[in-house]
C-alpha cells in the first residue's frame, strides 16, 4: 500500500518553515500532497493561483509532490487525494494543543487517516505566514523567510 500524505494550510505564502516540513516529510511517505485549502474564516493576500504557482515552481521536477486546493473537510480532500496521512507542523506548545484537536476530529471522521506531526527546527518557529505577510503589508523585507520563487515575485 502506497503511503500518501497530505500537508494542509493556506499556504499564503509558502515560507522556509514549510519547507522545512516539506523536505522532512518527504523521506516518510511514497507521495506528499500539498493542500491548499480555502479558508471561509481568512481572506487571503495572495490568490489560488499564485500560491499553487508557487509550490509547482518548487517542486516540479520532483514526482513525490503534488498539489490541489480543496475547500470543506480536510478527510474529504484525503479522500479525494488517496492519503491516509496528515502532516502538520509544530512549533510550539500551544500549535501542539490546537493541531491535537483538529486530528482527534479527523480521526473521529476516518478513523483510517492518521495525523503526523513533525516539530519545526529552532530556526523556523518564528516563521508563520500570517507574520510574514504583516511584514510584507507594512513594505518590509520578507525576502529570508520565503523560498526564493516567491521573494522573486513580490
Amino acid at each position: 500500500m502506497e503511503r500518501i500524505a497530505l500537508f494542509p494550510g493556506t499556504f499564503d505564502p509558502i515560507t522556509i518553515g514549510h519547507l522545512d516540513i516539506i523536505h522532512r516529510a518527504l523521506p516518510l511517505f511514497d507521495k506528499l500532497v500539498i493542500g491548499i485549502g480555502r479558508n471561509v474564516n481568512k481572506t487571503a493576500m495572495f490568490s489560488e493561483d499564485q500560491r499553487m504557482k508557487w509550490i509547482k515552481e518548487i517542486f516540479g521536477d520532483n514526482p513525490a509532490v503534488g498539489v490541489v486546493v480543496y475547500e470543506g473537510l480536510t478527510v474529504e480532500c484525503c479522500r479525494k487525494v488517496g492519503a491516509n496521512f496528515i502532516v502538520r507542523g509544530i512549533r510550539y506548545v500551544n500549535d501542539f494543543e490546537y493541531e491535537k484537536a483538529i486530528a482527534d476530529m479527523n480521526r473521529s471522521l476516518d478513523r483510517d487517516i492518521e495525523t503526523v506531526f513533525l516539530t519545526c527546527l529552532p530556526q523556523f518557529t518564528s516563521v508563520a505566514s500570517t507574520l510574514v505577510r504583516d511584514v510584507i503589508r507594512n513594505g518590509g523585507d520578507a525576502r529570508q523567510f520565503l523560498p526564493e520563487a516567491v521573494s522573486k515575485s513580490l
